[in-house]
């Protein structure tokens, strides 16, 4: 099944200037959202902070630390 990978930077006064891009996405192909978000973060580089799957059908919600910058990832069909 392909899975959706929505990024975007969370921000706060020191960084805002260097992260105001709009969401990037990126498309895996995965056997469920919890494999596709561990398979983005291995990919990226990047350490998984905390991941929510809400009921079936619905977006999962993770956030995503890579170098000091810290991102809010959305999982969708």
């Amino acid at each position: 099944m392909q899975y959706t990978i929505e990024t975007r930077a969370l921000t706060n006064e020191a960084t805002h200037h260097r992260h105001d891009d709009p969401a990037a996405r990126t498309v895996i192909v995965a056997k469920d959202a919890d494999d596709a978000i561990h398979q983005y973060v291995r990919e990226s580089d990047a350490e998984l902070v905390s991941f929510t799957e809400p009921t079936a059908g619905r977006e999962s919600i993770a956030t995503v630390k890579k170098e000091d910058v810290v991102f809010l990832v959305r999982v969708y069909e």
